[in-house]
C-alpha cells in the first residue's frame, strides 16, 4: 500500500495505474475509520481495480463552534486498517496541501443544500462539494464510494457530478448500524455507556416512522408527532430536526406519496448524530 501527502505524488500513482488499464476506486473520508468505511472499501474492492482512500478532516465544511479541532486523527490505525483491507493508495494531504492559498473558487449546489442539515449548518454543503470536486479532480476514479447514514450529502454530491459532466460514477452503499440499532458514526466515540444506550432511540425512532407508514399512515405531521415522541425519550437529547422528504427534491412533504426520506438529527451531550430511512411506497 502507497500512502501520499501531495497532489503531485496522487497523479502519478494515478497516472501508473490508468497506464495499465485499471479502473481507480475512491472512497473519500475523514479518517477515524469504522466498519461503516470499510464495507465502502470492501464494495470499492469488488468494482474497482485500484482502490484509493483520501483521509482528510476538511475545515471548510465545519462550521463556528464546531468540533473540528477535537474530531479524532488516528491516522496510523487508519493506515492499518486501509492496509489489512487492500487500499491500493492512502491520499493524506495537510489542509494546506488542499487549500495552498486563500480559497476563491467555491461548488455550490443549490436546493438539495437548503432543507436536512443544510438548514442547521450553513457553508457545510459547500465545504463538502468543494473538497469533493477537488478530491475527484486529483484522485480522477471512475467511481466513487459514498455511505447512505449521510444521505443528504451523497444526493448533493450525485447532482454536482450530473450537473457538472464529470465521469464519475456515484454508488451509495447501505447504513451500516450496530446490533441495536444505531448507524456507526465516528461521533459516536463522544457518547458515554448511558448516552452509547439512549442513542439506539434515534434508529428506534426511524422504525416508528416505518411501522406507521406500513400500516396506511400518510400524514407527515402525524407520523413526525410519533417520532419525536420516541426521540424525546432520550434524556440529553436535544433534537435539531425529524423530517420526511421527497427522496429525490429533498423537498418538504404534507402526504407520503413515492419514495420517500426519513431524516433525524439529534444532540446527545456534545455528539451530534443523523440518521435516516429510504422507504418506497410504491414498489414497497
Amino acid at each position: 500500500m502507497k500512502v501520499a501527502e501531495t497532489i503531485e505524488s496522487v497523479r502519478n500513482y494515478i497516472k501508473a495505474a490508468h497506464a495499465k488499464g485499471e479502473k481507480i476506486g475512491f472512497v473519500p473520508t475523514m479518517g477515524a475509520l469504522h466498519i461503516g468505511h470499510i464495507s465502502l472499501i470492501e464494495e470499492a474492492k469488488k468494482q474497482a481495480d485500484y482502490v484509493v482512500v483520501s483521509i482528510f478532516v476538511n475545515p471548510t465544511q465545519f462550521g463556528p463552534g464546531e468540533d473540528f479541532e477535537k474530531y479524532p486523527r488516528p491516522l496510523e490505525k487508519d493506515l492499518d486498517i486501509c492496509d489489512k483491507y487492500g487500499v491500493d493508495l492512502v491520499f493524506a494531504p495537510t489542509p494546506q496541501e488542499m487549500y495552498s492559498s486563500r480559497n476563491l473558487t467555491w461548488v455550490t449546489v443549490e436546493k438539495l443544500t437548503e432543507t436536512l442539515c443544510g438548514r442547521f449548518r450553513p457553508g457545510h454543503f459547500q465545504g463538502v462539494t468543494t473538497v469533493c470536486a477537488k478530491l475527484f479532480n486529483i484522485v480522477q476514479p471512475e467511481v466513487a464510494f459514498f455511505g447512505q447514514k449521510d444521505a443528504q450529502q451523497a444526493i448533493v454530491i450525485k447532482r454536482m457530478v450530473t450537473d457538472l459532466n464529470m465521469p464519475l460514477q456515484i454508488v451509495v452503499c447501505p447504513t451500516v448500524r450496530e446490533p441495536d440499532g444505531l448507524a456507526v458514526s465516528s461521533r459516536n466515540r463522544y457518547l458515554s455507556p448511558q448516552q452509547r444506550k439512549d442513542a439506539a432511540l434515534i434508529y428506534k425512532s426511524l422504525q416508528q416512522c416505518k411501522e406507521m407508514i406500513d400500516t396506511g399512515a400518510t400524514d407527515v405531521q402525524q407520523i413526525i408527532v410519533e417520532m419525536r415522541k420516541v426521540l424525546q425519550q432520550i434524556p440529553s437529547g436535544q433534537i435539531e430536526y425529524v423530517s420526511i422528504v421527497n427522496a429525490e427534491s429533498l423537498e418538504e412533504i404534507d402526504h407520503v406519496s413515492g419514495k420517500v426520506l426519513a431524516a433525524v438529527a439529534v444532540r446527545i451531550g456534545s455528539s451530534r448524530l443523523i440518521d435516516n430511512i429510504l422507504l418506497d411506497t410504491v414498489n414497497g
